[in-house]
């Protein structure tokens, strides 16, 4: 099996970037730079990353995606909230807040483009059902749905494949420990800088999951050559 993979350099990101790795006999790495604030610790981290596991890596350039506007791209303050919100109405404001218009579906066009030419079976992505609660393109549903139209789109269809779809955050952490993703490597931060932010919403997910699995997050230290 080979697979191009959606890679952000999250949390969710590099533990399916991990999954992918021990099963597939050839992964491609894609990331992408479409103006969002974490885009420097994010092609940092991932490339990292690649270069650790001899995987072939490429940054994707979308800078128009920027002028569709949402607080990951623009100047507007990024939403806040308290970690007893993460699960309450406030975090769907929040993930209004930060949505940029149509991003996976561009990520998969994409991703669906270099599969198809280099002969790929599978997109690996690390959706998750955490996500999936406030951000529908992140759904179960949502990937059934675009296998579909990658069977109209592509003629040789990919496979989306989700392996943390049913999993939350702190499933994840424990998988990506059991499988030894480099977790110490990966960035989930809203922002970028020498260390996460730690009140973004991503940073508050994160800081819980770890937090619930019992595992320390050997992110929290200093990225070497930072």
């Amino acid at each position: 099996m080979k697979s191009v993979i959606l890679f952000s350099s999250g949390l969710d990101s590099t533990v399916a970037f991990k999954h992918a790795y021990d099963r597939c006999s050839e992964i491609l790495a894609l990331t992408f730079d479409y103006g969002q604030r974490a885009a420097a610790n994010e092609i940092k981290r991932a490339s990292k990353i690649c270069r650790k596991f001899d995987v072939p890596h490429e940054v994707i350039e979308l800078p128009w995606v920027r002028r569709f506007g949402g607080a990951l791209t623009d100047s507007s303050a990024l939403p806040e909230l308290a970690p007893h919100e993460l699960d309450s109405v406030s975090a769907v404001d929040s993930a209004k807040r930060v949505w940029v218009p149509a991003r996976n579906l561009l990520f998969l066009s994409i991703a669906a483009g270099y599969a198809e030419d280099r002969g790929c079976d599978l997109i690996t992505v690390g959706f998750d059902a955490e996500e999936a609660a406030t951000f529908p393109d992140n759904t179960r549903e949502f990937v059934e749905r675009f296998n579909r139209v990658l069977e109209y789109g592509t003629l040789k269809p990919p496979r989306i494949d989700a392996p943390l779809i049913n999993l939350n955050k702190t499933a994840i952490v424990r998988l990506g420990v059991a499988i030894d993703a480099p977790l110490g490597l990966s960035w989930s931060c809203y922002r970028s800088g020498d260390l996460p932010c730690g009140v973004c919403e991503s940073c508050l997910r994160r800081a819980r999951a770890f937090a619930a699995a019992g595992v320390e997050d050997p992110a929290q230290r200093r990225f070497p050559g930072s």
